[in-house]
């Protein structure tokens, strides 16, 4: 049996410091950074999704940040087959994969070898549904899931029909829906994988999130929504993104400028929620606390902590 490869992950709510941590990291291990965001994927849309600045990389290789436009869907199955093949492409020469981001559906999509092949399956209804596609449209379909299995719907994109179908008949033929009997499923680590998750106490996070926002604001964040506003960009999936949606609300006369910022701070705290409740629930995580790390003693007593864990975990050494 050939030995897994090697692959570092750091995950954590937005705005809780994964960044700047990744970078020391990456110099560290002599690792290159592959994004674990949904929306950098996407040219166009810099300050919204807190890319990274190109003098903040400090000559870090990045990867999948700025591969599509706005208006080009994106699944978690493509990202599943991008991400994996760039973990052997960087292992191949020597570095440290290391996946850093926030978007759980994603990373988890590409760590665990999940299985639907032995879910049972319903050549006739399968049929059916397939002909309903043809004549009611693939949205029909799309909205089916999403009352039955909202989870499954997230990391579908609606065109991707044949996911679609296979979900439906998944739960036509066990009454479980998809994400049901994936939890059911013991999945494997496909990779010798080290799984550090950042967390910080609730007031801190949000006090940093909503600075965050005002930041962006003073960034350009406005003119760059407009931007893609003015292209003509609507109902297309980059666009659903937060800090996009709430200030299209704006633009489409609906809200004022200072509710869509409000707006947008909230969905941003929602959206950091969200995010941890699902890291904890669906992947074995080793959980560090930046909470008190605002000093660079403080700071570098965690990063010390951090590189032990990746080095005992991985068996590798640092560069230091």
């Amino acid at each position: 049996m050939s030995e897994k490869e090697k692959l570092a992950v750091l995950i954590g709510p937005t705005a809780v410091g994964k960044t700047k941590l990744s970078i020391l990291l990456a110099k560290r291990f002599n690792a290159e950074i592959i994004s674990g965001d949904s929306m950098q994927i996407y040219k166009s849309m810099d300050i919204g999704t807190a890319k990274i600045k190109e003098e903040e990389m400090e000559g870090i290789p990045h990867h999948l940040i700025d591969i599509k436009n706005p208006e080009d869907p994106f699944s978690a199955a493509e990202f599943q087959e991008l991400v994996r093949s760039k973990i052997t492409e960087i292992t191949s020469r020597g570095k440290l994969p290391m996946i850093v981001g926030g978007t759980g559906l994603y990373i988890q999509s590409v760590i665990y070898d999940y299985q639907f092949s032995d879910a049972p399956s319903d050549e006739e209804f399968r049929k059916t549904l397939e002909d309903r596609a043809e004549r009611e449209g693939n949205d029909a379909l799309f909205k089916e899931l999403l009352d039955i299995d909202p989870e499954s719907a997230e990391k579908i994109h609606p065109n991707n029909i044949r996911r679609v179908v296979r979900a439906l008949e998944i739960y036509h033929c066990t009454g479980k829906t998809m994400s049901q009997y994936q939890e059911n499923q013991d999945p494997a680590l496909l990779y010798d994988t080290a799984l550090i998750g950042l967390t910080m106490d609730r007031d801190t996070l949000y006090e940093r999130i909503n600075l965050r926002v005002e930041i962006m604001m003073k960034e350009g964040l406005l003119e760059e929504v407009r931007a893609l506003y003015d292209q003509g960009l609507k109902d297309c999936q980059s666009i659903q993104a937060i800090g996009y949606k709430e200030l299209y609300e704006y633009f489409n006369g609906r809200v004022s400028l200072e509710d869509a910022v409000v707006n947008l701070k909230q969905n941003s705290r929602r959206y950091a929620k969200r995010q941890l409740t699902w890291f904890r629930n669906k992947m074995n995580v080793e959980w560090f606390d930046m909470s008190d790390t605002a000093g660079p003693h403080e700071f570098e007593k965690k990063f010390a902590e951090i590189s032990a864990h990746i080095e005992g975990k991985l068996k590798i050494k640092s560069n230091t």
